[in-house]
């Protein structure tokens, strides 16, 4: 393959670096009292808005290959579509399409999960989010492989099902454990058939942490999982009830974990000879517990035991490392991106941003794959989060970041930075609407650094969003679109990402620059087509183009 970046037939490129800042979860909202965004006081990015090129990206549904226009974009498919510059489909739906056709029920990996339990006698255990979220799983996914079990005559199956309240409404979890109840119970009734939920908790607190943010996490969750240690109830959903009447504000996602027991003991245990299956699709979230199941040498937490369980993954969470080694849904196949174009062009780069979006800036921007292209060409900075509840600091890193990054930038060594905040984010996932608008200022006050830094620099800086979040803080009617009111009469407070377009600023101080009319509909795509020539180069030619005039 031709690797060559070709010049750009009319734009010579800034001078100076061309950064990329993401403000995660940052959307255009209704700009009313739903919207941190808009509520927020912003002096530099209305600076920013005022002085550079502007419009509006497409950044969920089809836009992002997600399935259909009412699905959510979100940080994994966002900074995929960033950083490759052209749109694939990505996991919510070639799972979807797999158990459709039935090739995840033909895959080698189905096969052996299967064969194992009916050998062993052992159940089959699910583990993953429960709701229909789209994001990480879906729940109709994990309800196609119960039933397929049922089909193949599996007679036991236990479900740990981490709660959601995060990419869905905050206290939604009794609705999805009763409808999965009411599927167990159906194939129970069934000759030799003992399908059972086994174990759960809050994402946040349970098994789901993220580039080993806080290993304690997962560690909760392997202890209720694997060997059946927590606090006991006879069902899911009493646990959840339990919970909620402890402490009337907290939301499913930091619900802690529990273990379901009957008159023996907890009923779901994962013991030699069993089979898991980790049904979350995204990686992210998924990578720390595939480790704890497969790794033979491993330090992070005591696991105790280590079970000989035949493992498999929903889809392979990193194919450099080979994680899982045994998948159902082989990943999308995203190559030559951003990223490998400018090392292979010898571009210096820079990625940086704190742990909860480190690996959105390197992983994910760089199509799934884990490492450096060369580390001579990269640097790559990962500031350290803080273990805190976001909203109690919802500054969190993002001063930290800039700080770092203008100390690189200064050493005028990089042709492209880019940087992620994940305030609007994070902080928009615990639903404070007013923790919210202060996440939104402190990264304002970063944006009047950036925008400082790049006009001495004699650079470019590009702002965007990988997707919507905190510019919509209230849950609405979808019929009226009224707020909807919490029991005491307040709007009920919304967690999950919106559907919301995102803003796309690119301000180049000195440069008579023109947004292009004939672009076409514009994606989060669009991007690397628009960093290549303001870096002086054209896009290749399969990249979505650059949004400035030619």
């Amino acid at each position: 393959m031709d690797w060559t970046l070709r010049p750009h037939p009319s734009f010579a490129g800034v001078r100076g670096p061309v950064v990329a800042c993401v403000l995660d979860g940052v959307g255009i909202g209704a700009q009313d009292e739903s919207d941190a965004v808009w509520l927020a006081r912003t002096p530099n990015l209305d600076r920013l808005a005022a002085q550079a090129l502007s419009t509006t990206l497409a950044a969920h549904g089809r836009a992002v290959g997600m399935p259909s226009d009412a699905d959510m974009g979100n940080s994994e498919v966002g900074h995929n579509a960033l950083g490759a510059g052209r749109i694939f489909d990505q996991g919510a739906k070639l799972v979807s399409e797999a158990i459709a056709n039935g090739r995840l029920f033909e895959s080698a990996a189905w096969r052996r999960i299967t064969e194992r339990v009916r050998a062993s006698g052992e159940p089959l255990h699910f583990i993953g989010l429960l709701s229909d979220g789209n994001v990480h799983s879906h729940i109709d996914h994990l309800f196609a492989m119960l039933r397929r079990c049922d089909e193949e005559e599996i007679e036991a199956v236990r479900v740990h099902a981490l709660l959601d309240g995060r990419d869905v409404p905050a206290r939604s979890a009794l609705g999805y454990l009763d409808a999965l109840e009411e599927l167990l119970a159906a194939l129970n009734r069934k000759p030799r058939r003992d399908y059972r939920i086994a174990s759960g908790g809050g994402r946040m607190r349970v098994t789901m942490d993220r580039y080993e943010a806080d290993w304690s996490v997962v560690e909760r969750g392997w202890r209720a999982h694997v060997l059946g240690e927590g606090r006991s109830f006879r069902s899911a959903r009493e646990a959840v009830e339990h919970d909620y009447a402890e402490d009337a504000k907290r939301g499913d996602q930091f619900l802690p974990e529990f273990v379901i027991c009957d008159e023996t003991g907890p009923v779901g245990r994962i013991r030699d000879g069993a089979a898991v299956v980790l049904f979350n699709f995204r990686g992210d979230r998924a990578m720390q517990l595939t480790r704890a199941f497969e790794a033979e040498h491993f330090e992070a937490f005591d696991r105790v035991t280590h079970p000989d369980v035949e493992f498999a993954g929903m889809m392979q969470y990193d194919g450099d490392l080979q994680v899982p080694a045994h998948f159902l849904v082989s990943p999308p196949a995203i190559e030559e991106t951003l990223g490998e174009y400018l090392v292979r062009n010898r571009l210096p780069q820079l990625a940086i941003s704190e742990t909860q979006k480190y690996g959105h800036v390197t992983y994910f921007w760089n199509g799934n794959r884990s490492g450096h292209f060369d580390t001579a060409q990269e640097t790559y900075v990962e500031i350290p989060s803080d273990i805190l509840p976001f909203h109690e600091q919802p500054q969190m890193k993002c001063a930290e970041i800039t700080d770092r990054l203008l100390a690189e930038l200064a050493s005028g060594r990089y042709r492209h930075a880019r940087l992620n905040y994940a305030n609007g984010d994070m902080v928009g996932h615990t639903g404070d609407r007013d923790a919210s608008v202060l996440a939104v200022e402190a990264v304002d006050l970063q944006i009047g650094r950036l925008m400082d830094a790049i006009a001495q620099l004699e650079g470019a800086l590009v702002v965007t969003a990988d997707h919507g979040n905190c510019d919509e803080m209230f849950e609405f009617d979808p019929h009226s679109g009224v707020p909807l009111l919490d029991a005491e009469g307040r709007p009920r407070a919304k967690t999950s990402h919106s559907l919301n377009r995102v803003p796309f600023h690119v301000y180049a101080p000195g440069h008579n620059l023109r947004l292009d009319p004939g672009a076409g509909p514009a994606s989060l795509a669009n991007l690397a087509g628009t960093l290549l020539q303001l870096m002086g180069y054209a896009a290749p030619a399969d990249y979505a183009p650059s949004l400035l005039a030619p």
